[in-house]
């Protein structure tokens, strides 16, 4: 059976659907696994022990322990209490910890081995982490089949849990939708549409820097300080680890707390070890929201930047899905109410789980990811090469999707060729000419400058990997020039609850016409032997016979006359084009 897998930065958890019902596979305390572990000596502690044994707060490696090791991925190694660890085995041993805590639970018989997941990760997460946590999970004995975007795998279980399903699409359908999934280590958000038998990516955003940890500290950190200034106590009494870890779980809880109740007490006994002082300060929900006002006003800009990249309004959003530890939060809810309007907010009862229940049903019902957005090479001209149709299955675990590409370069002047791959910025099941675009990247490669246009050969190959990665490389013949590129800020699209497995979209052949809009480099490679697509002033240098007066094949256009007349001089006053001063045109 294959489970979902919610690795968290702060907390981890495993679902599983049962007979068409999604169970949560808690620990001993009935709430997600936390993402601590803890060294001393040969024992490796994880899980709830090793939380209540933090010694220091905040993120990372703090003495002999670490928490919340998956931003950590992607590093070679940490030291984590004198002893260079590398943060994969870290990983691996909170994932072991999980697997194995699951099993011995109740739900041991229908998890069976539970040596297959599909894992959520972070739409920020690069390809780099992303390898390394498939690695981790490999160690700790489970293969990913598959990863998922969090706020996707969100919004697929909202769906897919509805007690009215299809009543939930209908509403939704053609309609925008935004998830919102503010966790204890993340904001990940992702813009979708729902299509006919199918959910649509448009835009991905995010960021760490507004996490429920980071609520915590500045919440603990201003409640120390505010209490110091009230009671005179010197800068020079420092709390211990252990008390400023036993208040960072207080706050926490008083956190909590306070989307019920208007006041609570944070109480530190005997917090300041020099005078012997007990930290005691009444906060009030009020109070809360003021001292965690920028992290709040942060995150709702992160929200506001991502619709204004696909020039979209908050009304154009027909629903606001929250998610995570934090949608319980009242200032929260009450700035996102301000943005969209309360009856577009849903922050479902299982929130905090709906990422993992998302997986989970996504494995039960084996969808399989596949690309919501053509993506192409530019070409001479202006010219558009796809070289990824939208519905092109996402690889599955253990495979590759390779492509290669044989072009030339119709402009090899300066030495370079460029290869521009961009992705319309809309959704689009045949994207048109006109269509604005979004850049990826651009990779060159050296040519030989002194070869006539179109002669030199160049080969570009491009590869999806199973950690939804996408990376381009190309070659000169001449030159022996290689370079290449990784992309991993992907859309994806998975088919509705219901649906049958999505296949390549059905798209024909679309005029690829001149892109509108900005300053752009000039494209300088082609895929085709055609004269045509050569600049004007580079084919005049190659061959001048082109642009005799008899008519006949091989001779230039009318735009090629143009682009070679813009970089001569006035045969006359010897002026360049468009200089006003030259009157010589208009002399009869």
């Amino acid at each position: 059976m294959i489970v979902g897998f919610d690795f968290g930065t702060t907390n981890s958890l495993v679902s599983v659907v049962v007979e068409d019902r999604v169970i949560d596979v808690l620990d001993e305390e009935g709430r997600p696994h936390p993402s601590v572990v803890r060294y001393e000596g040969e024992a490796v502690i994880v899980g709830r022990e090793a939380r209540h044994a933090l010694e220091e707060v905040g993120l990372g490696v703090y003495g002999n322990t670490v928490r919340s090791p998956k931003i950590l991925l992607g590093q070679q190694a940490v030291s984590v209490g004198g002893v260079d660890r590398s943060p994969i085995d870290i990983v691996a041993s909170v994932i072991r910890h999980v697997r194995s805590e699951s099993k011995r639970s109740s739900q041991k018989e229908v998890l069976g081995d539970l040596d297959r997941a599909v894992v959520t990760i972070p739409v920020r997460m690069n390809g780099p982490r992303r390898a390394a946590l498939r690695e981790a999970f490999a160690q700790a004995g489970i293969s990913v089949a598959q990863f998922v975007h969090e706020p996707l795998a969100a919004l697929y279980g909202y769906l897919r849990g509805s007690t009215d399903g299809d009543s939930a699409v209908r509403a939704l359908m053609r309609r925008i939708v935004l998830v919102v999934d503010w966790g204890g280590g993340t904001l990940d958000l992702t813009v979708c549409r729902i299509e006919p038998g199918r959910i649509l990516q448009l835009r991905n955003g995010g960021t760490p820097n507004v996490g429920g940890d980071k609520f915590d500290q500045v919440i603990r950190d201003e409640v120390v300080t505010r209490f110091s200034n009230k009671n005179g106590i010197a800068k020079t009494d420092h709390p211990t680890r252990e008390a400023r870890l036993k208040l960072l779980q207080t706050v926490e809880r008083n956190k909590i707390e306070l989307s019920e109740q208007a006041r609570v007490t944070v109480y530190g006994a005997s917090y300041f070890p020099e005078s012997g002082k007990t930290l005691e300060y009444p906060l009030s929900r009020q109070e809360l929201d003021e001292i965690t006002r920028p992290l709040v006003t942060a995150g709702i800009r992160e929200i506001e930047s991502l619709l204004d990249s696909i020039n979209m309004a908050p009304a154009q959003v027909s629903l606001c899905l929250v998610t995570g530890g934090m949608a319980a939060m009242p200032s929260i809810r009450s700035r996102l109410h301000e943005l969209f309007g309360p009856e577009r907010v849903l922050v479902p009862d299982n929130s905090a789980t709906l990422v993992s229940q998302g997986a989970a049903w996504i494995a039960h019902d084996a969808q399989r990811l596949v690309l919501a957005k053509q993506i192409e090479l530019e070409m001479a001209r202006g010219y558009r090469l796809p070289l990824l149709r939208p519905g092109t299955e996402m690889p599955n675990d253990g495979e590759v999707r390779r492509d290669r590409f044989h072009l030339y370069c119709t402009d090899p002047s300066d030495g370079m060729a460029k290869f521009s791959i961009v992705v319309p910025t809309d959704l689009s099941e045949q994207p048109q000419a006109s269509d604005p675009r979004t850049s990826l990247g651009m990779v060159t490669i050296a040519v030989d400058k002194t070869a006539p246009p179109l002669a030199e050969r160049l080969e570009f190959d491009l590869e999806v990997d199973d950690d939804l990665i996408l990376s381009v490389s190309a070659r000169s013949s001449q030159r022996k020039d290689q370079s290449g590129a990784s992309y991993f800020d992907l859309e994806f699209g998975i088919g509705l609850p219901g649906s049958e497995a999505l296949g390549p979209i059905d798209t024909a052949e679309t005029d690829a016409g001149v892109p509108t809009g900005g300053l752009v480099v000039r494209a300088n490679v082609a895929d085709k032997k055609d004269p045509a697509l050569v600049p004007g002033d580079v084919l005049y240098k190659h061959d001048p016979r082109a642009f005799g007066r008899l008519p006949g094949p091989g001779q230039a256009t009318g735009e090629q006359r143009t682009e070679h007349l813009y970089y001569q001089p006035c045969a006359v006053c010897k002026r360049q084009w468009g200089d006003p001063a030259c009157r010589c045109a208009s002399v009869a």
